[in-house]
């Protein structure tokens, strides 16, 4: 009896720690539902032109190339066309948004000090801000949407 109590804590943990992952932020554009991410990425008509009311709206997130539904079509409806930010939950391809919100700007400001980080670079040494700075500053460029 006690190992299955704990295996259902077990999964009552799980179940809500995945939850907590599916959960944030994506940027990217408005679009028509019936796009593929390879046409949202070459700016196809079909994936810009208005089509009216009945017709799903979703974002394109051109950082990943995904291109995910949204529950919010109202919402969306307002930023077709538009750099977004969409906040909420991830329930498979479709987010349930809880804001939509016009990206006004990307990056950080002047002089405002970037957010920890660490990542790989080209030669698989781990690097951090730390391990980047210099004795003059530094500089940092971080390229959205690199096709090589």
């Amino acid at each position: 009896m006690a190992f299955v109590v704990g295996l259902l804590g077990f999964a009552i943990s799980a179940a809500a720690w995945q939850g907590k992952l599916n959960t944030g932020s994506w940027s990217g554009i408005i679009i028509n539902g019936g796009c593929t991410a390879d046409e949202a990425f070459a700016e196809s008509d079909k994936c810009f032109e208005r089509r009216g009311s009945p017709s799903r709206l979703a974002l394109y997130d051109d950082t990943i190339r995904q291109v995910f539904d949204l529950d919010a079509q109202d919402q969306a409806a307002r930023y077709f066309g538009e750099s977004v930010t969409v906040e909420g939950t991830l329930h498979g391809n479709a987010i349930q948004v809880s804001t939509i919100r016009k990206l006004t700007s990307i990056g950080l400001e002047p002089d405002q000090t970037a957010p920890a980080f660490s990542l790989r670079d080209q030669f698989g040494r781990l690097q951090d801000l730390n391990t980047l700075k210099a004795s003059k500053g530094t500089v940092l460029l971080f390229f959205r949407s690199a096709d090589w």
